[in-house]
């Protein structure tokens, strides 16, 4: 059967760029040094998380897609270790701002981009300020491991962003991601939380999803974030595979045989059996259907 073996990573960010993009190339070594085809680094790892102040000067962080250094960095390194790299960056389009993910195939050629499409406004996360909603859809690609699809941070606690990659004939899903604690309220850990919903992702459309988040402390000029790592790996029914702990640099993995996953898939008949038909209260904000009473 053929296989496919996917590495989650996390690490702690500063604001020496360039060391953050040598660890993160350590990581990914490391991990094809695993027999990892599929790796996956963090949200936006070449910097700390910069969202908690709104500060116009951050803008100068984002890059064009086209001719983006830090995307034909990591192109020399998937063509080089000969592995697939979904890549999170800042990115300018004109006199928009995106926070957006481009597959990089095991050759080094760009696949395709996506454009987070929820985004975040809360204490800690100020994500309204820097990112216009994304455009690009939600996009399922072809790469030489598998037909693979990614969400970013955000979207993962969005159900219908796992069933649209699904729907796509997405075989793993991937969510690059920075969460940690959270402001407003110190006593809260969404850990679990934040584990369970994309668990539940796996286990509603039968795909396996894999998790990268950061880890440490980084201080804002409004407050000092902690980010609680856990990255993990589920299998096709949401159980974990694979879980990095909450402090350390970390490459986890697993691996799967293709075919065994489709055909998991097709005998529980999740997608023989939906009914597209029943769902438009899914297309409005309230769950209304027709006009407003």
């Amino acid at each position: 059967m053929t296989t496919i073996t996917v590495a989650a990573t996390q690490m702690s960010c500063s604001w020496d760029r360039e060391a953050n993009l040598k660890k993160a190339e350590a990581l990914v070594c490391e991990a094809a040094a695993q027999g990892a085809e599929v790796i996956l680094l963090q949200e936006l790892f070449e910097t700390p998380y910069f969202c908690p102040d709104q500060k116009r000067e951050l803008f100068a962080l984002a890059k064009p897609y086209k001719d983006n250094p830090l995307l034909a960095r990591f192109s020399e390194l998937a063509s080089n270790l000969r592995v697939v790299l979904p890549i999170s960056f800042f990115e300018r389009a004109h006199n928009a701002y995106f926070n957006s993910l481009c597959w990089l195939d095991a050759d080094g050629r760009a696949l395709g981009l996506y454009r987070k499409s929820h985004i975040p406004q809360g204490p800690g996360y100020q994500e309204k300020f820097y990112f216009s909603p994304g455009d690009s859809g939600f996009t399922v690609v072809d790469t030489r491991f598998g037909r693979l699809g990614a969400g970013i941070c955000w979207d993962q606690w969005f159900p219908e962003v796992a069933r649209c990659l699904a729907l796509q004939g997405a075989e793993v899903i991937f969510f690059p991601t920075a969460i940690g604690s959270e402001p407003q309220d110190p006593s809260l850990d969404s850990r679990d939380h934040w584990q369970r919903a994309m668990q539940g992702h796996a286990a509603s459309n039968c795909i396996p999803v894999v998790a990268s988040n950061r880890v440490g402390r980084e201080q804002a000029d409004s407050v000092e974030m902690h980010f609680y790592g856990a990255s993990f790996i589920t299998d096709e029914t949401g159980a974990k595979l694979a879980d990095a702990g909450q402090e350390e640099d970390a490459v986890i993995t697993a691996t799967f045989e293709r075919e065994a996953l489709h055909a998991f898939r097709a005998s529980w008949g999740l997608f023989r059996d939906r009914r597209p038909d029943l769902y438009e209260p899914l297309l409005s904000m309230t769950g209304r259907q027709g006009a407003l009473d």
